[in-house]
């Protein structure tokens, strides 16, 4: 015991000096900081190749697409490098908005689709919109569809968006005028989404946020919907279910919340899809869970194909050291856009 002792009396001294030197030569002017600097850079390096960066897996239910996807869109079987100090989830789907440039566009000609109550400070009708109800987008894609009926015609949604999007053509089939769509972040099973929205801190990061603003666009509106509803008990809700529960599904005749997320819920209609429809989600979307994804669904639709990446959050898909201009999902739909109007022809409807 007292040799043991002795030894780490020894081992404290050389390392009390060691130390002392350290700090008088400086942490790097040693090479020791820069070892563990490099040696850091190096490991990390190694575990974005191996685990973050991969390919997408692409899922289709027919080799037509899969081949006409592979041959005239092929950042789908790319390698997608999310960026190398952005890449967990929450962090792509909060800095996305601050971190892309919003590039001016020009319009020659141009239909405005807005959801009631959404813009604009008159809303005509006691009523805004849900994910199920695809009236009056459907009224919006025959209006287009009247104007230009022999134009290419394409429709895109992202989130809630795609949601509604999905549901419209699990709705009508083949008979719509859409010669082919895409989706980005698509909540597909509403209670799964609702789910890990409640999961304390993505309630923090993203459910309140978003039921305040829910609360905002009915609450400059409340005047046309205070006979049917009582909006004094929607402002107090605390999440985006609850709002729907004492608003969305209110408003829109659901007997209870579980009917209107049924209805919501666009992996009950995608056997139905009858164009091709290119649906881009992330693994780790905590708006969208992984394993609500109708992978199982989409192999037996020959007009699907989803493309899942690994990482990628919600709506985020950054990648590059600076992900200013593009992301990935700009490219997936800049590529899908011009596969379908050029070689659309190659696909024939089933």
């Amino acid at each position: 015991m007292q040799r043991l002792a002795m030894d780490l009396r020894v081992l404290s001294r050389e390392l009390a000096l060691y130390l002392e030197h350290q700090v008088r030569v400086g942490f790097f002017g040693s090479g020791v900081g820069l070892s563990l600097l490099l040696g850091f850079g190096v490991a990390y390096a190694c575990y974005y190749l191996s685990s973050i960066a991969k390919k997408p897996q692409l899922v289709t239910g027919g080799e037509s697409f899969s081949r006409f996807l592979r041959e005239h869109c092929p950042v789908v079987t790319e390698t997608y490098y999310p960026t190398v100090w952005c890449w967990e989830s929450r962090g792509q789907t909060l800095l996305r908005p601050f971190i892309t440039a919003k590039p001016p566009v020009q319009y020659r000609k141009c239909v405005v689709f807005n959801n009631r109550g959404v813009a604009g400070e008159n809303l005509l009708t006691p009523r805004t919109y849900c994910c199920a109800n695809t009236e009056d987008l459907e009224t919006v894609i025959h209006h287009v569809h009247s104007l230009y009926p022999s134009a290419p015609f394409l429709a895109a949604g992202v989130s809630m968006g795609g949601m509604l999007l999905l549901n419209y053509l699990g709705k009508i089939g083949p008979k719509t005028p859409l010669m082919a769509a895409a989706t980005f972040s698509v909540g597909w099973n509403t209670f799964a989404c609702s789910e890990s929205l409640e999961k304390p801190l993505n309630w923090l990061l993203f459910n309140y946020y978003l039921t305040t603003c829910l609360q905002s666009s009915v609450n400059k509106h409340r005047h046309m919907f205070v006979k049917q509803i009582d909006m004094d008990h929607v402002m107090k809700a605390k999440s985006i279910r609850e709002f729907d529960k004492r608003f969305t599904s209110v408003m829109f005749g659901y007997p209870t919340i579980d009917d209107y997320y049924t209805d919501a819920s666009p992996n009950r209609r995608l056997d139905s899809v009858g164009i091709p429809v290119l649906c881009l989600n992330s693994e780790d979307d905590v708006f969208s869970p992984s394993h609500a994804i109708p992978i199982e669904t989409a192999k037996q639709n020959p007009n699907v194909a989803l493309v899942l990446t690994s990482h990628g959050g919600h709506i985020g898909f950054l990648e590059g050291i600076w992900p200013r201009q593009c992301t990935y999902m700009d490219r997936v739909f800049q590529q899908f856009v011009r596969a379908m109007v050029e070689h659309g022809h190659e696909l024939a409807r089933t």
